[in-house]
């Protein structure tokens, strides 16, 4: 199947879930360059956690921060739209974790109890979500799971970096073909949804909820992956320390192809 196939596909989940066969999840994060969103993304989260705190995963994908999470003592709870995710998540659980994986979508959490967790991880919906009502109801789905005083993290995709990195990496006709608005420099949502800084802070605010923090994830890893993955460890040592050091930047949000919210009730 080809991304232009998946235009054909109705079904939200059959969609994903084909989108999913193509771009491979459980080796997106795996070499030293794609690390620095999944380092800088849990020292994130752990600036929050507390021993016995419970964590939502929603939009599980493979299971990276669920089992990085379980493996560390917390009770978590695993969903993910992609059934085929759900399997290679079960299939990496071992006797000590205490984790519940379930296949579920993140604009129907009528399986979970208000107020139940402390930490709740949406990085996938967002990145599939093309109308604004179900992007807001998503985001209100995790207030409502969300504990009154717990921490929301959402991961967007950053609109401004992916024509960079999809001209320089890619496609060298990217800027001639019509894959984005060529005055306003929107990328067509699909088939992914990507989010200025503007966008992401507006749809967080108008969901009622107070910004705590900005992160540019993954900065200009995906751009520079070549030479980030042929870093000695020294090197890259110190690349991860100048990285968080700049992924809290307001200057530097604009130049990351991720982008991570955190959020808090207002």
């Amino acid at each position: 199947m080809e991304i232009k196939d998946l235009l054909n596909i109705e079904d939200e989940e059959e969609r994903v879930s084909a989108l999913y066969e193509i771009f491979d999840e459980s080796s997106r994060l795996s070499s030293k360059a794609a690390q620095v969103e999944f380092l800088t993304t849990v020292r994130q989260i752990e600036r929050h956690l507390k021993p016995g705190m419970k964590i939502l995963d929603l939009g599980a994908g493979t299971g990276e921060y669920s089992l990085y999470f379980a493996d560390k003592g917390y009770e978590v709870k695993s969903i993910e739209l992609a059934s085929n995710h759900v399997k290679q998540i079960k299939e990496k659980i071992n006797d000590e974790m205490n984790i519940d994986v379930v296949q579920g979508n993140a604009l129907d959490l009528s399986l979970l109890d208000d107020n139940t967790y402390d930490i709740v991880l949406c990085f996938g919906p967002l990145y599939h979500l093309e109308k604004m009502e179900d992007r807001m109801k998503c985001i209100n789905e995790v207030k409502r799971v969300c504990k009154e005083n717990g921490k929301m993290f959402f991961a967007f995709i950053s609109n401004d970096m992916v024509i960079t990195t999809e001209t320089f990496l890619y496609n060298s006709n990217f800027l001639k073909e019509d894959s984005y608005n060529h005055e306003s420099f929107k990328v067509v949502d699909f088939p992914f949804v990507f989010h200025t800084v503007d966008d992401c802070r507006n749809l967080l605010k108008a969901s009622n909820l107070n910004i705590i923090s900005e992160v540019a994830t993954d900065g200009l890893s995906e751009l520079l992956a070549d030479k980030i993955n042929n870093m000695d460890e020294k090197s890259y040592s110190q690349w991860l320390k100048y990285h968080f050091y700049c992924s809290e930047k307001p200057e530097f949000l604009g130049a990351s192809n991720h982008l991570l919210f955190v959020g808090e009730v207002s």
